[in-house]
């Protein structure tokens, strides 16, 4: 088997398979190191907005976070803790990047191409991630801007923010965390504001060291507090999906919220959103707001029209002049060039099989002529919780079609259109009356031609229900003597270390 990415996801997949008895397997990590998102997202202020209980495996719970609201050298450094202490690192292969991998019809393989040498799979995971492609907005004259560019993904950290003036384009999570960071150091930070995000206040707190060693001492009580959490992101899924109504005390709040922190009636208006709380991602922060109000701040709202040396211009005319350019425009969700990598049947990529950002999935794991391979975190598979919890359950489903794999000698399965076809209906029909669908905003979270693609439509444990076992008769299999040991997932051409 053969797992792209080192992140929750692929750490995840490969310390399921080993516990099942599937230790034939290579993960590979373009990064130096493992982690994914949050290897890379190293920003000043980088910040999970899922409670620390929650995000974790329900396996291996994290008796020491310090907050309640994790933080991302945390993060990194407990899948790293995961990979060791689950013997997964031995398989891992940091700095390997897959550049093609294409599925081979008549040996019943995938043949994948890293860092120049071939390797052959029975089984392909991507664990990519929806967040692992910087996006970086195509404004005419950035590129020839005589300061520094970057993108919060890719945070420079020789840069310094001392006396410099910083523009910041977009309005993200990760702006919303930045943001207050750099202001205090800054001579002056404008924000450039497509479209302002709905902030709520935020209940991050220490943990007590007495809090962590009872944790520790007494893991009931961690599970307890992991159970109170996943109801609390529970109760948001009705007004997400079918009652949008339901999400007005939510605005109610994020509106009092804004007042409350910013006292300029006009830079109030400008920071408030005009579309129903729920359509883009909301965030919470309690600097955000206090950051973009302070003296050596400002707020632009008029369209970007480029960039020139000394600054970026916009609508009205004005050319704002910058030292620096902060890039918080998130990442390429449906435009990721790794599925321009990765071949199936046909010989045609993920990316041409989509077309135009247009991703679709079966139980947004599998996708039809692409044979044995699975996506975590694919199409219509987030649930509005950690998607640790997605993930566990995406390897669950993994796992159960392995062993049917290693029973019934299988040596290939490919979801049929039509099972692809009607599961892509029944995720439309049960979105259509979301917040994502009817809030008049457009979001990552949708297709160019409107569609969401992200979203499952429904709650946690309906989701787990619906992974927990493979349905053989939405796949077309083929079946006969495998080549090598039934228990067997991946061979190499090459062998790497």
């Amino acid at each position: 088997m053969a797992i792209i990415g080192a992140g929750f996801g692929g750490i995840g997949a490969a310390i399921r398979c080993l516990q099942n008895g599937f230790d034939d397997l290579v993960v590979f990590e373009r990064a130096a190191d493992v982690g994914g998102t949050w290897e890379v997202n190293t920003y000043p202020g980088a910040q999970c907005d899922i409670p620390s209980a929650l995000y974790s495996f329900s396996f291996a719970p994290n008796p020491d976070w310090t907050r309640l609201y994790p933080l991302q050298r945390e993060i990194q450094a407990y899948i790293a803790r995961c990979a060791d202490d689950f013997g997964v690192t031995p398989h891992v292969r940091c700095g390997h990047d897959v550049s093609d991998a294409s599925w081979d019809d008549l040996a019943q393989v995938w043949r994948l191409t890293v860092n120049g040498s071939a390797f052959t799979a029975d089984v392909l995971v991507g664990a990519t991630g929806p967040f692992s492609e910087p996006s970086r907005p195509d404004i005419p004259g950035l590129d020839d801007f005589d300061g520094d560019v970057f993108h919060s993904a890719q945070w420079d950290h020789a840069w310094s923010p001392e006396g410099k003036r910083v523009a910041v384009i977009g309005t993200g999570a990760s702006a919303v965390q930045f943001v207050p960071q750099l202001q205090p150091r800054v001579a002056h930070l404008t924000l450039f504001q497509r479209t302002p995000t709905w902030i709520l206040p935020h209940p991050d707190r220490p943990i007590p060291q007495r809090v962590r060693s009872m944790f520790a001492r007494v893991p009931v009580t961690q599970r307890a507090l992991r159970g109170v959490c996943s109801i609390v992101q529970e109760m948001m899924v009705p007004g997400l999906v079918s009652h949008p109504s339901l999400l007005k005390p939510a605005a109610a709040l994020g509106r009092w919220h804004l007042r409350r922190q910013v006292a300029d009636d006009k830079l109030r208006a400008a920071l408030t959103p005009t579309y129903s709380f729920g359509c883009k991602r909301p965030t919470f922060s309690n600097r955000y707001y206090p950051a973009l109000a302070a003296p050596n701040a400002s707020v632009v709202s008029d369209p970007i029209v480029g960039v020139r040396p000394a600054g970026i211009e916009t609508a009205d005319g004005r050319v704002h002049e910058v030292d620096t350019i902060l890039l918080g425009t998130g990442f390429k969700l449906a435009a990721g060039e790794g599925f321009s990598r990765i071949h199936g049947v046909d010989g045609r990529s993920l990316s041409q099989v989509w077309g135009n950002g247009e991703m679709k999935a079966y139980m947004g794991t599998s996708v039809a002529g692409f044979p044995n391979f699975f996506m975590i975190l694919g199409p219509n598979s987030v649930v509005y919780t950690s998607q640790v919890v997605t993930i566990e359950a995406q390897v669950d489903y993994l796992v159960d079609a392995l062993k049917a794999m290693r029973r019934r000698r299988i040596r290939s399965f490919d979801v049929t259109q039509s099972a692809q076809d009607r599961f892509v209906d029944e995720v439309d029909k049960g979105l259509e009356d979301s917040v994502w669908n009817t809030g008049g905003c457009s979001s990552y979270y949708l297709s160019p031609s409107g569609r969401n693609f992200t979203f499952w439509p429904g709650y946690v444990f309906t989701f787990r229900r619906a992974m927990k076992h493979v349905n053989w008769d939405d796949f077309d299999v083929r079946t006969g003597i495998p080549t090598r040991p039934a228990a067997s997932t991946t061979t190499q051409e090459v062998v790497v270390g």
